[in-house]
């Protein structure tokens, strides 16, 4: 089924997801983010007793729209990667996607979640900050980009 003329976020539903959803999180990552995570590097990091992700699908038969993926190491967790396709960007499932990895951590006891991220990726700041994220370090130069660029990570945590 294609997305909706308007798609709803409302209408995806978060499921967890294991190392079984590795091909679809690659795909979706290979569309978001350069260099991608390919399919094996996702299964072994998704197999690890700390991971915690989650995959938004949509529709019938369903297609992979989003995804989240955590690290819990003792009462702390990193949020390593999310992500959401076009055209589903910028309607909630950032938000929704990070209330689900929130709620998991709640109940893992994780006291505060961080993450770091390009310091010119302005829409994820600023999805970030929205939901209750504070800026709390710079790597400089931490990101290299095609051409030998590079640009700085902000880092951000958040109390659970």
């Amino acid at each position: 089924m294609n997305a909706p003329d308007r798609p709803d976020a409302n209408l995806v539903s978060l499921l967890w997801a294991g190392p079984e959803a590795s091909s679809e999180i690659a795909s979706m990552h290979a569309q978001l983010f350069d260099p991608p995570w390919d399919a094996p590097s996702l299964s072994r990091l998704l197999e690890h007793p700390g991971s915690t992700a989650l995959i938004g699908r949509y529709g019938f038969p369903k297609t992979s729209v989003g995804f989240i993926m955590g690290q819990i190491a003792a009462d702390e967790a990193e949020l390593l990667s999310i992500g959401v396709v076009e055209p589903w960007q910028r309607l909630g499932l950032g938000s929704r996607l990070l209330l689900g990895l929130t709620r998991a951590l709640e109940r893992a006891q994780v006291r505060r979640l961080h993450l770091e991220v390009a310091a010119d990726n302005t829409a994820a700041i600023g999805l970030y900050e929205a939901n209750g994220f504070a800026r709390s370090g710079l790597r400089k130069n931490y990101y290299q980009r095609q051409g030998g660029s590079s640009v700085d990570a902000l880092t951000l945590t958040k109390p659970i």
